[in-house]
């Protein structure tokens, strides 16, 4: 099994023979940071259908494609476990995202309150940590990340 895990976010269930095509930073981490070429394995999932073995097919500085292979370990759903926090100064924040994660939780719901310590709570960059997180984890579920409330 290979050491390098990624999250792809696809319409229709993985399936082996399956092509699925790389983001530009997809492809910027696969073959710029983890020096992955063709023909090399990694694991693959959806946070919906498990792990699969999956080999890169194509790979350029753009973009790339990756061949899917068998399904390598099951989906493991997690708890119904919700992390309701106010969010902290930006490195505290991302790491009590990175050990929910790490702990399993289903849902990660930020709340404002009178005394919250942070200027704005940006959740499209609090769900890409979620996503590295898992990657790096070995989770098969991506907890969901919901707006900020009072």
């Amino acid at each position: 099994m290979s050491r390098v895990r990624l999250f792809v976010d696809v319409d229709q269930p993985l399936a082996e023979g399956q092509t699925v095509s790389l983001s530009r930073e997809q492809a910027h981490y696969l073959f710029g940071v983890m020096r992955l070429g063709t023909g090399e394995a990694l694991t693959i999932f959806d946070g919906r259908d498990g792990g699969h073995a999956a080999t890169v097919a194509e790979a350029g500085k753009r973009g790339g494609t990756l061949l899917c292979g068998p399904r390598t370990e099951p989906h493991r759903p997690p708890a119904d476990l919700w992390l309701l926090f106010a969010p902290l100064k930006k490195a505290r924040t991302d790491f009590a995202v990175e050990k929910a994660v790490e702990l399993g939780v289903a849902r990660i719901v930020p709340v404002l309150t009178d005394h919250t310590n942070a200027e704005r709570v940006r959740t499209e960059k609090m769900r890409a940590h979620v996503i590295e997180a898992a990657e790096q984890c070995g989770a098969t579920a991506v907890p969901d990340v919901a707006p900020p409330g009072r």
